[in-house]
């Protein structure tokens, strides 16, 4: 059999992808389970917090919404949704909290 490059970079490509799907970044709703999120949210009612889609709906067609909900997620909070604050989430990475608060925006 005659290697060439090309035969070669396939074979690369094909031994890569278990590996790519292994580190494949968790959804926004499995994220929100994992971090705890649902012990004060509901995703269609109020909790302790706000529905999710609940704030999907305020923050509908804000611009800037996910930086501002990234910030709020990261740091915590109170005063939006009345007076009990929101506790920090110093731990999780900003790339999850991103994807969570897609998540929650998409949900509108």
């Amino acid at each position: 059999m005659k290697l060439t490059l090309s035969s070669i970079l396939a074979s690369c490509a094909l031994l890569a992808l278990p590996a790519v799907s292994a580190i494949a970044a968790e959804s926004g709703a499995d994220l929100t389970k994992k971090n705890n999120c649902m012990s004060c949210h509901g995703v269609d009612k109020k909790v302790i917090g706000p529905a999710f889609k609940d704030v999907a709906k305020k923050y509908k067609g804000n611009a800037d919404a996910v930086a501002l909900l990234s910030k709020k997620v990261k740091d915590g909070g109170s005063g939006v949704w009345g007076p009990i604050p929101m506790s920090p989430n110093k731990a999780v990475s900003d790339a999850d909290i991103k994807v969570m608060v897609e998540y929650v925006l998409a949900l509108n």
